[in-house]
Formats: structure tokens, sequence, C-alpha cells
């Protein structure tokens, strides 16, 4: 038996407002397991935060539907045999390892009640058909189902980073690693796609945050929630992994359309934009990290971003002596070509028909779906 994480976000800045704490609500967090075991331990990241959070009650239970869960097996969770704990700025925990039974493609939830007013800063935003929570007003951690008139939906997974099951040797999960693509649909299209497998062994992680770029990372209130730069982020989500044999990358192209010039935007100069190379510089660091953790490494090429509002043929050129570099690239176990799949043979600076959301830059939800079939090709060869 084995430890292996069959959920996981990444922990990246959440936007800055006016009502950035809360007190007295409960974070209920749906998660489907991609296989079974008998025990379970939680990951909690407080590592963006400036100042302590208390997690008051924390409980893992069998979800019956999106809001009602199965208190008859219920389970608190503890924290050195307690049933709170408040996590340092900057630090992640992992709770004690609590008895509680796991099927295969079952949904469990987790439920974070915080009582006293607490930082919302350790956060990540996270779409898809398997993401998605909510918050309630009260103590809920033992509540069968949250109280609709004092519930609301969210994306925003706060502190909640990781679940590891124990489960059998031959288990094993899959990291989706980047940005802002990442963090929609297709990672949970990929697992979907493994789960159909009634003798799936594959979970999929999924290590993403909007806005985030390899090489640069901004330092003001007004883009901080675009998260932290990869020297920063990659190789502390990828090390709190438990099980994992391969890292899928996708990242790049918000280095590329990011920098615009001071004169259009004080927080976005152009001596931000890098060139290939270094930007290759950038990847070449991620793919050396995770051979240190003895992992596979899979590329996936950038996506076009024809339209796109700061769009500009040397942003195009760029894109694509980043994308070449990748398709020859000899320093990993993979290339997923995402770029060739979903460009328009026609124009083949754009998304093809149908694979474009609106905005020019993000697929839309059929794209991702070719994405996820792509990659669980690649990651079952």
């Amino acid at each position: 038996m084995k430890w292996v994480t069959v959920w996981g976000n990444a922990t990246s800045v959440a936007e800055h407002r006016p009502e950035t704490y809360a007190r007295d609500i409960t974070l209920r967090y749906p998660v489907t397991c991609a296989f079974g075991g008998n025990r379970v331990r939680l990951h909690f990241s407080n590592f963006c935060g400036t100042e302590p959070v208390t997690l008051t009650q924390v409980s893992v239970a069998p979800a019956i539907s999106d809001r009602e869960i199965n208190l008859k097996d219920a389970s608190l969770v503890t924290f050195g045999g307690s049933e709170s704990v408040t996590i340092g700025a900057g630090e992640e925990i992992v709770s004690d390892e609590i008895a509680f039974r796991v099927k295969p493609k079952g949904k469990i939830s987790v439920s974070i009640y915080l009582k006293d007013f607490t930082l919302m800063r350790s956060a990540v935003v996270i779409t898809g058909p398997l993401s998605g929570g909510f918050y309630s007003l009260g103590n809920c951690a033992l509540t069968s189902v949250v109280p609709l008139e004092a519930t609301r939906t969210t994306n925003t997974y706060y502190f909640l980073t990781g679940l590891d099951v124990l489960t059998d040797d031959n288990n094993r999960c899959v990291i989706c690693y980047g940005d802002s693509i990442t963090s929609q649909s297709w990672p949970d299209y990929l697992a979907k796609l493994c789960m159909e497998d009634p003798y799936n062994t594959t979970a999929v992680v999924r290590r993403a945050a909007s806005g985030t770029r390899v090489l640069r990372e901004y330092h003001c209130i007004t883009y901080e929630s675009y998260g932290l730069c990869g020297k920063n982020r990659f190789e502390r989500e990828i090390s709190t992994v438990s099980g994992a044999d391969t890292v899928i990358i996708q990242q790049g192209i918000n280095d590329i359309i990011h920098p615009v010039g001071t004169d259009v935007n004080p927080f976005r100069p152009m001596s931000d934009l890098p060139t290939a190379r270094q930007l290759e510089e950038g990847i070449e660091y991620y793919i050396q990290t995770a051979k240190k953790y003895g992992l596979k490494v899979l590329l996936g090429t950038l996506l076009p971003i024809y339209g796109w509002r700061t769009y500009a043929p040397f942003r195009e050129e760029l894109k694509d002596e980043f994308n070449d570099w990748v398709r020859n690239c000899k320093l990993v176990d993979g290339v997923l070509d995402f770029e060739q799949i979903l460009k328009s043979k026609e124009n083949g600076f754009a998304f093809a028909e149908g694979y474009d959301s609106g905005d020019h830059l993000h697929p839309a939800e059929e794209a991702y779906k070719q994405m996820a079939l792509l990659t669980f090709g690649g990651i079952n060869k």
C-alpha cells in the first residue's frame, strides 16, 4: 500500500478586496476520487497568507449530492490529535491519517469551518465538470445539508490543496501544471476519461493558477492575484503530491501576452517580455526539477492567440519559436501538441471553429475535451 494524491490544486494569491476577511463560515468542497482506500489525509496551505489562519473544525464525509453529506460515515479531521489547527503565514500542513473508506470513483466532501476572522488570501480559482464548491454561514462542518438560503456556490478553493488516499501500490497520479488554461476544464475531462476505465489506476492532480507566468510575478495589489512565478511555485507544488510519476507542463503564454509597455500600463513593462531562449530556460528549470523527483515530463505547446486583445505579430513569432523548441525538445519524455489539434486549418494563427471560448485565448469546452483526449493517449503510452 502507498499514499497517492487523488485530488489537488495549486495555491495562489486571492484577489485583494475590502471583504478579504471572513468569519463564521463553512467551506464545503465535493471531491471525486479516482480510486479507493481505507485511510485519508488532507493537505492545507497558507503559503500566500501574510498572517496565521485557524481551521476551527474540518470534516470529511461521503457526498450524497453536491450540498449533502452522509453524516453516519463522516469523520472529523485531526491535526496532531486536535480538531483545530493554526497554519502560520507561508506555511503548509498535512492532517493526521484518518480512518475513512473511499470508494473508487466515489465522491466525498471536505467541510472546513472558520470561526474567527480569517484572511482569505491563499486560494485558487478552478473550473470544470468536476470542480466547484460552496460556502455557508455558520458552522456546517457536521451539517448533513448546507442550508440553501445561507449558502452560495464558489469556484475558489481556499486552503485545501490535496487529498491523499492510502491505496494499492499500482495506483498513481499525474500532475497537470500551468496557468488559467489548465485551471479550467481539460484536467477534469482527463480525470473523467481515466475513471471510465473500470480498472483505472490513474488520478489527476491539478497545479494551476490563472495569470501565472514562468519567469515573472507582479508585486502590486492590482495584479497580485496573478500569482507566483515558476521558481516560487513549481518545486513546492510538485513535491507535495504523493504517488506522482508524471508532470504535464503547459505554460508560457502569459509571459508573451502580458507586457504592453508602461505608457499603456505602469505594471506591465515591455522589459518583462522574454526572448524565446529565456522562456525555454524557464521550462528547462521545470524539467530539471521534475527529474530530480523522478517524474516523467510531458510538454504541451502553447495555444492560438490570434484576436486576443494584446495580439501582435511579434508575439505570434515568439510563440511559434517557443513551440518549435517544445516540439523538438530532447529533454522530455513526450510532447502534447495542443496547438496543432486546436488551430484552424484555414487560418493557422487562430482557433478552429467551435474551439474558441470567445476571448481568443481560452479554449471552448469542446476544445478542452480534445486536449484531454490527446493527454489521455500521452500518459498511457
